[in-house]
């Protein structure tokens, strides 16, 4: 028992000296305790929505007030033409397109039914689940409280229903699982394998006393830096290859966009996650440091970034937190390409996104890292 208690005194001096990974034993566990609970939430709600009202009457805006009042609908677009609708749900600035038809009011005062085209982006399931089943809760409210009124005057005949909601859910109209998951699954597969092996790179050079070899040499910060990251490139194109050819084989994941356009801006996310985890790499001093320093990123690309749980569902900061990840744009892109089928001019926000967060990684990585033995 002497011994043992030694060795336990032993054990927590040496815990309390190594205060980064003391701090990430405590502090993690809280930290996504605290994020992950507020952050994670499948009653989806505000969505973005963008509404195209050719009535401009009355009875077309009652109807908007009450998918507005419902709070699973947000009103932040409305289009002049039907164009304008198509476009919003293809780049991802709107979740629903409401369309009510020029005939709208007229159907309802002379007792037809008047039909309101709802379109949904299904490329989120989860979302367009919950968007479809509120539409259609609306209509039927709507429906109730019309037919109140103009049933007592119906003198037992057969009416049809005031409001009839026509969805038209886009891109995966059948709701298949795999169409959804396995794109989201590649950008995870690049993100915990990309950032895991370079927040490793520098500190396994380090642990090995190879560092001081590289440090003699004249070769500069950005060319190590450089030195580490391209050679993982390669690795991403083979991962995400054997990725799209699986998902194409086996889960009938279509294509729908260009593949070269896809392969281009997949290196861009490589480059960030690499640069990620080679930030990772210059401020931890152990590769058990990195290790847990990466999952401390890996676990909210998972869960933020739109891949498990719809970012529209989160509270507003948790939901800007999401930007701070590369991979949540890159999902945007994975969808955009592989389900959508569009091109560059509705991928601009995201790529220049992408770019920021290379040059920002880097630049730090690079002054971070000096060559000299820390």
């Amino acid at each position: 028992m002497i011994r043992l208690r030694a060795l336990l005194i032993k054990e927590f001096i040496q815990m309390r000296r190594d205060r980064l990974t003391f701090a990430m034993m405590v502090g993690l566990p809280i930290v996504q305790l605290l994020v992950f609970g507020f952050a994670i939430n499948t009653d989806v709600k505000h969505l973005s929505t963008i509404v195209f009202d050719q009535s401009l009457q009355q009875e077309g805006r009652d109807l908007l007030a009450s998918f507005q009042a419902s709070e699973y609908f947000t009103i932040k677009y409305v289009a002049k033409d039907y164009q304008e609708v198509t476009a919003a749900v293809e780049s991802g600035k709107a979740k629903v397109g409401i369309i009510i038809p020029p005939d709208y009011t007229e159907n309802i005062k002379h007792g037809r039914s008047a039909s309101v085209q709802v379109i949904v982006d299904a490329s989120d399931s989860m979302a367009a689940s919950s968007a479809i089943s509120s539409a259609q809760l609306i209509g039927q409210l709507r429906s109730q409280e019309l037919l109140i009124e103009r049933m007592q005057g119906a003198s037992g005949k057969q009416v049809a229903p005031p409001v009839d909601i026509r969805i038209r859910p886009w891109y995966n109209p059948d709701f298949i699982s795999p169409f959804y998951m396995v794109p989201g699954i590649l950008g995870i597969v690049l993100t915990m394998t990309m950032v895991m092996i370079t927040s490793m790179a520098i500190v396994r050079e380090r642990e090995r006393g190879t560092l001081e070899q590289l440090i003699v040499t004249p070769m500069k910060s950005h060319e190590l830096m450089l030195g580490k990251i391209i050679p993982y490139i390669f690795v991403g194109y083979v991962q995400a290859t054997l990725a799209l050819v699986v998902g194409a084989l086996v889960f009938d994941v279509p294509m729908r966009g260009s593949i070269g356009l896809l392969y281009g801006l997949t290196t861009l996310f490589i480059i960030a996650s690499l640069s990620l985890g080679v930030l990772i790499s210059t401020v931890t001093k152990t590769q058990m440091q990195a290790m847990q320093m990466s999952f401390f990123v890996f676990l909210p690309s998972v869960l933020l970034s739109g891949f498990m749980f719809p970012r529209e569902a989160m509270p507003q900061l948790f939901y800007q937190l999401g930007h701070l990840l590369p991979l949540t744009f890159y999902l945007e892109i994975l969808r955009g390409i592989v389900l959508k089928g569009i091109g560059i001019n509705f991928l601009w926000s995201q790529v220049f996104a992408l770019i920021v967060y290379i040059l920002v990684a880097l630049s730090i990585s690079i002054v971070k890292f000096q060559k000299k033995i820390a």
